[in-house]
């Protein structure tokens, strides 16, 4: 390790304070405009503690920008075809921007089901087979609000992306794989060698030892450490997760996917857990819903 190197945060709360006036500007013209806000909704299935209080923070972050928000709450017993009936009906409100349905979903109901069901041009989650087709082909879309938080993250920060190896660490199409797809394009950023890996990746670590940028969204905690990192990396943690810590008053503390403490010497900038990612994935959604209402 380095014992010289110091690094920067990739602050994402002054990140997304930043984009967040911005759409508040935006918010009332739509309002001059067409006479009411950007109105988001939420669908809330069952009580799992994570998901209610990252809806709750989207509804906090509606309402500081400018915007209407609706939180649909449903009992963890609904059925699938309820829920699919909940997504005809918004999908058919004219007054309604767009919505999403907070994932997981209860064990009983099909996922892909209800992504599908959601319309394309209300989907700000941007999971929609229609969103990542066009977001593939470079065309005008919904981007997955998490990997588009991170490039706006990059972009904030003025991190160098032209020409850069980038690994992605993780395969889901919620974030991993569109992530990969957004550093590869032909624009800023971007312009990456990307490669993509996952927990499965044979001797992962000389891979990632590779990378100008790493992005670790492989859902296990602290899995990257210092060993699997490059002198003067970027180093993008888009983990979360709860550890039992009885020297907190909550019980727990909450780390990512990257050892923090012994990763960031080691990196020119890092993205930390909670405060990094997070607050951009929520930031996207809303710049998701301005564009969604004025269309």
């Amino acid at each position: 390790m380095t014992e010289t190197a110091t690094y920067q945060l990739l602050d994402g709360k002054r990140c997304g304070d930043a984009l967040r006036e911005g759409i508040a500007k935006g918010a009332a013209e739509v309002k001059a405009k067409r006479g009411r806000v950007p109105h988001l909704a939420a669908v809330l299935v069952g009580d799992d503690g994570a998901s209610k209080t990252y809806v709750e923070s989207k509804v906090k972050a509606c309402e500081s920008v400018g915007f209407r928000s609706s939180l649909i709450r449903l009992p963890g017993t609904t059925a699938e075809d309820d829920l699919l009936h909940h997504i005809e009906q918004l999908n058919k409100d004219k007054d309604l921007d767009g919505f999403i349905v907070q994932l997981p979903l209860p064990e009983h109901i099909d996922e892909e089901k209800v992504t599908l069901a959601i319309a394309p041009d209300k989907d700000v989650d941007g999971f929609h087979p229609e969103n990542i087709g066009r977001m593939v082909l470079g065309l005008d879309c919904f981007l997955p609000a998490t990997p588009s938080g991170i490039v706006e993250l990059l972009r904030h920060f003025s991190i160098e992306t032209a020409g850069k190896h980038a690994v992605v660490v993780g395969r889901s199409h919620i974030v991993g794989t569109p992530m990969s797809i957004l550093l590869s394009r032909n624009v800023y950023p971007g312009n990456c060698t990307v490669t993509l890996a996952h927990s499965r990746t044979k001797d992962l670590a000389s891979l990632t030892r590779q990378a100008d940028i790493l992005v670790a969204a492989v859902g296990k905690p602290e899995m990257i450490t210092a060993d699997m990192v490059k002198d003067g990396a970027v180093v993008v943690d888009v983990g979360i997760h709860r550890i039992p810590d009885a020297s907190k008053k909550s019980g727990f503390r909450l780390v990512g996917d990257v050892k923090f403490d012994e990763v960031a010497p080691k990196c020119s900038w890092i993205a930390p857990v909670p405060g990094g990612v997070g607050p951009m994935t929520i930031t996207s959604l809303l710049l998701n819903t301005l564009k969604a209402a004025r269309r």
